[in-house]
């Protein structure tokens, strides 16, 4: 700021050099800032008083000129909250390109695809990966596009006027923001957060993709499954009282994290709500919305990472699965085949009564098939045999997965091409 201020003539060039050599850390009197801090019950002004002792000559009597505590602090928050941005887009990257490999090495995995938690028509665990990098993808998306919205400098003066700085205020505003790599807000009101409320929303959004993740690998661990396991190091234990216990600790952290980050969605948006110029229960509500999602986002991202480096696919009882219904999953692809010939209505009645009398009567599908007169005067057996085949009916998973790999590995180096 003192820098920014010179070069505008708001205060001497030989006051803001001074500002800029004492305005370290290790020449400041710490312990004299705590002393300070215990007494005031002001988080900035023992830092200032400490900040003008250690400046030679005059130079100290301009430091923090014309601006306000939030100026400061919201600003240095928004710095580190850009830190963490950048961290959580590192982690994405990391990310995609590990599910980019998981995506290609399961596109042809057979599994039951599942609606309503019941089996639906057959997928590949390669699709589900791919319907993750899509969610992941647009994140990364919403993640950069708000970065003009929310990182910028702060410099409003006591009631965001800039009454204390005129005609000056927004230049030197615009000045920070460059000398900090950040844009400008081009009203610096003390009342206006919802740049923040946004990244907490968006953070939530994120949580909540992860949180989705989680809980399909927990849903798909479980024995009854066993389709997938997380990684579960050598000596794990996870029970104290059973033995036999390898539980899904990450995937369970991951939307125990998750949910808490979306419960902090309404403390930002009531932090949104200043009274009249300026608000200390805003400051205070917005810093810890801000402060505990970020460091629950980075534990989310650090545990997907972990999840996906050592997840273990079990294809055959995947494909074990697939086939407990005896068929009956195949039952779309056999309606419209049918429907070629007696219509799609039609076809579906008859397969309908086919299923329902397997699932209520007993036997198997493929008896009902052949005992129903509009199927067997239309389809020969050895067609319906064709027809009950998983494989042949997986539509575009294969495709998708590849699609989604390649995405993956596109937005990662995207990513990792801006960081450079």
């Amino acid at each position: 700021m003192a820098q920014a201020q010179a070069e505008l003539g708001v205060i001497p060039q030989d006051a803001a050099d001074e500002i800029t050599r004492k305005a370290k850390l290790e020449l400041l009197d710490i312990d004299a800032i705590h002393q300070g801090l215990a007494v005031t019950g002001h988080p900035l002004v023992p830092l200032v008083w400490e900040l003008d002792r250690v400046c030679e000559g005059d130079a100290g009597g301009y430091a923090h000129w014309g601006a306000t505590t939030q100026n400061i602090t919201q600003t240095g928050d928004i710095l580190l909250l850009r830190k963490a941005h950048d961290i959580f887009l590192g982690q994405l990257a990391t990310l995609l390109r590990i599910l980019a490999d998981l995506a290609e090495k399961s596109k042809d995995m057979l599994l039951p695809g599942r609606t309503h938690g019941q089996h639906a028509v057959p997928a590949t665990y390669g699709y589900k990966v791919a319907v993750w990098i899509d969610e992941l993808c647009r994140h990364v998306e919403r993640l950069q596009g708000c970065e003009g919205r929310v990182f910028v400098a702060m410099l409003g003066g006591g009631a965001g006027t800039l009454a204390s700085l005129g005609e000056t205020g927004l230049p030197t505003q615009d000045k920070i923001g460059e000398k900090l790599g950040l844009g400008s807000m081009s009203m610096p009101s003390r009342t206006s957060d919802d740049h923040r409320a946004e990244y907490v929303t968006l953070l939530s959004m994120l949580a909540a993709t992860s949180s989705k993740i989680g809980r399909e690998v927990y849903e798909q661990m479980k024995q009854e499954f066993s389709e997938v396991e997380e990684p579960v190091p050598a000596g794990t234990v996870g029970s104290s009282t059973m033995p036999q216990k390898r539980n899904p600790k990450l995937s369970q952290d991951i939307v125990a994290a998750a949910a808490q980050v979306r419960n902090f969605v309404p403390l930002a948006l009531e932090a949104m709500q200043t009274e009249h110029e300026a608000d200390r229960t805003h400051t205070v509500m917005m810093g810890r919305a801000v402060t505990e999602t970020c460091a629950l986002m980075g534990d989310i991202l650090t545990r997907l990472i972990n999840l996906f480096s050592g997840i273990r696919l079990f294809p055959e009882r995947m494909r074990q699965n697939l086939d407990l219904s005896g068929g009956l999953i195949m039952a779309e692809a056999l309606m419209l085949d049918l429907g070629q010939t007696i219509g799609r209505q039609h076809a579906h009645d008859a397969v309908y009564d086919a299923a329902q009398a397997t699932a209520t009567e007993g036997g198997t599908f493929r008896e009902h098939l052949a005992a129903h007169p509009d199927v067997s005067s239309r389809l020969s057996m050895e067609r319906v045999e064709a027809l009950l085949d998983p494989a042949q009916y997986t539509g575009m998973c294969r495709p998708f997965a590849e699609r989604g790999a390649k995405q993956a590995r596109e937005v990662a180096d995207a990513i990792e091409q801006r960081q450079r």
